[in-house]
């Protein structure tokens, strides 16, 4: 018997349906393809966004470092002018008082004594120089006890030695220290 096939729309229908499965098939590649290379683009840009940014943010920490040195060196160099100007205030503050003092010691000089070198350090002055006599030594320690500017006047040495060629001198040595008078009442 042979066999013929009486239904071939039924064949018909496979092929078509075959060809719209691989159509399908094809198109869904085709798709999924395409969206897989949007969605790597897509990643793609979204890295290079993010790395502009963390590049961006190095260089803004850069920057900002080194305005922090700058700062750190601006509060340094601060530090250092109020230093100075702490230094400076404190001379302007005693400025007076030197020239008291050498108003004080002139004062306290009796006649007969001169004085060599007059050094201070801190508050405490050491004074050498030559008088005609201890008397006159004596007289100028006197002097320097009564002033309010001075106490503690104390004589480290005195020794007779040639001051001149005609005249005999005592060459001495005292430390005495400066002392701070109280202010007048009602005022400076």
């Amino acid at each position: 018997m042979a066999r013929i096939n009486l239904l071939p729309w039924r064949e018909e229908r496979r092929e078509v349906r075959r060809k719209r499965f691989l159509l399908v098939l094809v198109a869904a590649m085709a798709g999924t393809m395409g969206a897989v290379l949007v969605a790597n683009q897509a990643i793609s840009r979204a890295i290079d966004r993010q790395i502009a940014r963390n590049d961006y943010i190095g260089r803004q920490i850069a920057v900002v470092d080194e305005r922090i040195t700058q700062i750190n060196d601006l509060k340094e160099r601060r530090q250092q002018l109020v230093e100075r100007m702490r230094i400076i205030q404190d001379l302007q503050d005693n400025r007076h008082i030197r020239g008291r003092i050498f108003d004080q010691l002139a004062r306290a000089l009796p006649d007969g004594v001169y004085f060599t070198e007059v050094r201070m350090t801190g508050k405490t002055l050491s004074i050498t120089g030559a008088a005609q006599s201890n008397s006159r030594v004596s007289d100028l320690m006197r002097n320097l006890e009564a002033s309010d500017w001075f106490e503690a006047p104390s004589l480290t040495e005195v020794k007779a030695a040639a001051a001149g060629q005609v005249e005999q001198a005592n060459v001495f040595q005292l430390t005495v220290r400066q002392s701070q008078p109280a202010a007048p009442e009602g005022g400076k």
